[in-house]
């Protein structure tokens, strides 16, 4: 019987280490998508900024000279809206 409750002992260690690092994995793929989600928050936040500032009589070239150019968030929907224009057109004259 020693050797069956050793052997038990032993499997239960094993598993425990194996839940521990499915642990670890599922903390840190909570932070990752915290933190992601906290990013779109403030890139939110950062076009506001930029919006207001341009709105309070700031021009772009006078932001970007302050090492505040507009963010790449905005570039980057621009930089996709242009592909799908340009597939929507052919296909409207279609």
């Amino acid at each position: 019987m020693d050797t069956i409750e050793s052997t038990q002992q032993q499997a239960r260690e094993l598993l425990n280490s194996r839940i521990d690092s499915v642990t670890a994995l599922v903390k840190a793929r909570q932070h990752v998508t915290d933190l992601e989600a906290q990013l779109v928050e403030a890139k939110k936040e950062d076009k506001k900024a930029y919006v207001r500032a341009t709105k309070d009589g700031w021009s772009a070239e006078e932001l970007k000279k302050l090492g505040l150019e507009q963010g790449t968030t905005t570039r980057r929907r621009q930089a996709t809206k242009r592909p799908t224009d340009t597939q929507s057109a052919p296909t409207t004259d279609a």
